[in-house]
């Protein structure tokens, strides 16, 4: 992402629904698949939708109705907002942020000895 975006919770569901998909989406598409966890309305999907075409974060094709499709990728996100997660809350040190992890008790031992597998596999 070139710049920093804000997307709300809500906002998230929509983008989960349209990255979990293999092709662009119309706004009813969207709210059955989101009919699972949510009862939204139609005029929520579609707020939804138009607040991330302003921030860009999705983009639209014009058929029959409007399909859509995601600007950014998951993981490209998940990676911009993990940043700022640090950023944030543990001035830029991903150390301070596994400290905290460990010292909350949110990690038990296996993940620890996991995550120190993946750590000796992946950065030499």
């Amino acid at each position: 992402m070139d710049r920093k975006v804000t997307v709300s919770d809500a906002e998230l569901e929509i983008l989960e629904v349209l990255w979990s998909s293999d092709k662009a989406l119309n706004a009813g598409e969207i709210r059955n698949l989101l009919n699972a966890s949510k009862n939204w309305e139609r005029t929520t999907v579609l707020t939804l939708i138009q607040r991330l075409l302003k921030k860009g974060v999705i983009s639209q094709e014009k058929r029959e109705v409007y399909y859509y499709l995601p600007c950014i990728r998951r993981e490209e996100y998940v990676k911009e907002e993990t940043k700022n997660f640090v950023d944030k809350f543990f001035r830029g040190s991903s150390r301070n942020l596994a400290a905290a992890l460990v010292n909350s008790e949110a990690l038990t031992k296996e993940d620890i000895e996991e995550l120190r597998d993946y750590f000796n596999r992946n950065c030499r």
